[in-house]
């Protein structure tokens, strides 16, 4: 009887191997060959996965994106009582800004990403979809707070999710080349998030 591939675990492997090839060595360091090799796999296996090197990229980076918006979430969803909305917004700023230590290889893999997203308009289109979720996210977590009363009244939500996410991700790419600290990041959306409250 012939051996069953689980063809979304191999899929799944495959973008993992992607990831840690970027990681490591940059985005042009992943080829087929060395996806393959770093997967465990044959080439012909990715080839059977993938039909082009850009579907291979695409389906890495739509991972990242769920696991970041994900990760996100979980951190709301986490404590099961009610928590402040600041408290809620420092977890989600950390989260989307991936400053702790074991998220560094995601925040790498992601600034290639949106690197390369400049001359790919497929890749563009997940990190525009992407960015859509987590600001409707930040938006939600500011009219929370509006609710509860803990940030002023007639606060611009939209707006303020805007430069949250430009904050995040900016603040991203400065840990990342050390030009500021994690805790120096977190600094500053903590500093941004308090000067919210009412």
């Amino acid at each position: 009887m012939p051996k069953q591939v689980d063809y979304e675990d191999r899929r799944s492997r495959i973008a993992e191997a992607v990831c840690h090839l970027i990681a490591r060595s940059g985005m042009e360091s992943v080829s087929l060959r060395d996806v393959a090799a770093e997967a465990g796999v044959s080439m012909g296996a990715v080839q059977r996965c993938f039909r082009t090197k850009d579907e291979m990229l695409l389906f890495a980076l739509e991972g990242i994106s769920d696991r970041i918006g994900e990760r996100a979430r979980s951190r709301i969803e986490a404590s099961g009582t009610p928590e402040s909305a600041l408290t809620l917004l420092d977890r989600t700023l950390a989260a989307l800004a991936l400053l702790e230590p074991e998220d560094r290889t995601e925040a790498q893999v992601w600034g290639a990403f949106v690197a390369q997203a400049a001359v790919s308009d497929d890749l563009a289109t997940v990190l525009r979809d992407t960015y859509a979720k987590l600001h409707e996210l930040l938006v939600w977590l500011l009219d929370y707070g509006g609710s509860t009363g803990e940030l002023r009244p007639g606060l611009d939500a939209q707006a303020e999710a805007r430069v949250l996410l430009a904050l995040t991700e900016g603040l991203t790419s400065l840990v990342l080349v050390g030009h500021q600290s994690p805790e120096g990041a977190r600094g500053l959306l903590r500093g941004y998030a308090e000067g919210l409250r009412a």
